[in-house]
């Protein structure tokens, strides 16, 4: 899977131009994405000196991108005509997504797992309630024309 990660406040909590601390488990999870076979992009409005600081910052922490700023090491503007900042990824991990981001247990969760956020959600729902009887009431009922 091609998965297209931003920097600031998605690996590192906001300080542009500077790098801000860590987020908890980012590039531990990251590590583990790319021990899966999983190909990284960074992605990330940083340029110039600014993005080879967190290029490096990303390097020194193990974290080796497949492309950055880029769907593939080697494209450029000289070699694609239709050059793009917009980039094609099967995931996009952002802090500006709908609803925020999630902690990086729950990304890995669903990207290993293959799970959506609605099903995290209803395993977390389910697994609040202690009594089976309960957790069967909110299982996922089939619609009417799924009989």
């Amino acid at each position: 899977m091609i998965i297209a990660v931003d920097f600031d406040g998605t690996i590192v909590e906001h300080r542009y131009p500077e790098i801000g601390d860590e987020i908890p488990f980012a590039t531990d999870t990251l590590k583990m994405l790319m021990k899966d076979r999983h190909q990284l992009i960074l992605w990330t409005v940083r340029e110039g000196k600014y993005l080879e600081d967190a290029v490096n910052w990303c390097r020194e922490r193990g974290v080796e991108f497949y492309a950055v700023n880029n769907e593939y090491p080697e494209e450029t503007v000289d070699n694609n005509q239709h050059f793009s900042r917009k980039i094609k990824a099967d995931v996009f991990i952002d802090d500006c997504n709908l609803g925020g981001l999630p902690d990086w247990g729950t990304i890995y969760r669903m990207i290993s797992h293959k799970k959506s956020w609605h099903d995290i959600m209803d395993e977390t729902i389910a697994n609040d309630f202690v009594n089976p009887y309960e957790r069967r009431k909110y299982k996922k009922k089939k619609k009417w024309w799924q009989l």
